[in-house]
């Protein structure tokens, strides 16, 4: 029998074709995550959570949104750096789990209109939203996807449609944050007032927890334009005030969700209507001016003006930039702003990372799954190390590429 080093020509083109095939064979998740250097520290972290990453190995029709590398350098810069830091394993969970989407959502799929995908993080105690916590995603001028989620972060996606046997991986340059409740929430886009009235009212347990909460909140300006007059109003009255600003649907109302000429039922049992005009979404005669800031349980839109019980029907104006306030009262200075006193201190401080609720989640050890048990004194390293493990033990399987090689080695 003739060797292939007689045909060379034939050699080579066998050895291509072999290799062409190797490299068509679909890859499964271990395989693409290790064929990612930049991926590294987000495979460490998978696999540490042998739960996850094994229930993964089985799933057809799923989307990875996988930090990279460049990322992991932020968690100390962001409100994630405290549960890390700890080894708040719980915690750490919830937010591998925020990043994973049922379904196959190719980068092609989003346009300029948001979306909010369902997500794996359905804990009761991370989320009150049916059917999962929601990610939001909007292809902006670029083209250049983004995702959104809780605090208002935003992660830019750098490679797309990495295919694997079971989805796709779309790495992503900034974590998604889990999103936190209203009251968390406030701070961070300067909704103080709303969230001291709501506070001062005793609505705060209500708004955290309700589930598939939207909420309609007055900017700070449209509290300070009658902010002398909210402050003086009987607690019952200013109760009934901001519950006209509270939908308690059976579905959350995301802004893809609310076409022109919606009605909301509102805590008052009173509805609101809503108005799409001039580019511009409204809500009664409230111009909405930020959209799906996404909360534990649902969404708040921030609006220009407050809502008023007492004229249900009055329609949006958009020729104007800012309707004249429709509940009568005086003024405050600029550098006033009502019922902020009253926001509990370490929400103030959320920017450090001390509202995170940390006596809500478990201390375990990263990585442990439940059952399983050890002291919460082990560090980090151990479970980088324990992952490392796994890692050179998925590298030490042959891959089809290796296989083909050896066997032109032989023939030849």
């Amino acid at each position: 029998m003739r060797s292939f080093a007689f045909y060379p020509q034939l050699a080579f083109l066998s050895a291509t074709a072999l290799l062409a095939t190797a490299q068509q064979e679909p890859r499964d998740l271990t395989q693409l995550l290790e064929s990612n250097q930049n991926l590294s520290e987000f495979t460490t972290l998978l696999t540490s959570y042998g739960d996850i990453y094994a229930n993964l190995s089985f799933q057809t029709g799923i989307t990875i949104l996988a930090p990279n590398n460049d990322a992991f350098n932020k968690i100390p810069y962001s409100s994630l750096g405290p549960a890390f830091e700890a080894n708040q394993s719980e915690l750490v969970r919830s937010v591998l789990q925020y990043h994973i989407l049922p379904g196959l959502h190719l980068s092609d799929s989003y346009n300029g209109t948001f979306v909010f995908d369902k997500t794996w993080l359905q804990d009761a105690s991370y989320t009150n939203v049916t059917g999962g916590q929601v990610v939001g995603g909007v292809q902006q001028a670029g083209p250049v996807n983004v995702f959104t989620s809780g605090l208002g972060t935003r992660s830019t996606l750098v490679t797309p449609d990495l295919r694997f046997i079971g989805g796709i991986v779309h790495v992503i340059d900034t974590f998604l944050i889990p999103p936190q409740n209203f009251i968390q929430t406030v701070p961070q886009f300067n909704l103080t007032a709303a969230g001291g009235a709501i506070e001062k009212a005793s609505l705060s347990s209500y708004v955290n927890t309700r589930p598939d909460v939207t909420l309609f909140v007055p900017a700070n300006t449209a509290f300070q334009a009658i902010g002398e007059t909210l402050e003086l109003m009987p607690s019952e009255q200013l109760q009934r005030i901001l519950n006209y600003h509270v939908v308690n649907g059976s579905t959350v109302g995301y802004s893809a969700n609310l076409p022109n000429g919606t009605t909301l039922r509102t805590r008052t049992g009173q509805n609101l209507t809503i108005t799409f005009a001039s580019n511009s979404l409204f809500v009664n005669q409230a111009r909405v001016i930020q959209q799906d800031l996404l909360l534990t349980n649902g969404v708040m839109h921030v609006i220009d003006n407050f809502l008023d019980p007492d004229a249900p029907s009055v329609t949006a104006n958009p020729e104007i930039g800012t309707a004249a306030p429709l509940i009568q009262g005086i003024s405050l200075s600029e550098n006033v702003v009502p019922f902020t006193s009253f926001l509990p201190t370490s929400v103030t401080s959320f920017e450090t990372g001390s509202a995170i609720p940390t006596s809500s989640f478990g201390v375990d050890d990263i990585g442990r799954g439940p059952g399983v048990t050890g002291t919460s004194s082990t560090s980090t390293s151990s479970t980088r190390a324990s992952s490392t493990k796994q890692s050179a033990a998925a590298k030490r399987r042959l891959s089809p590429i290796i296989l083909m090689a050896g066997l032109l080695g032989a023939l030849c």
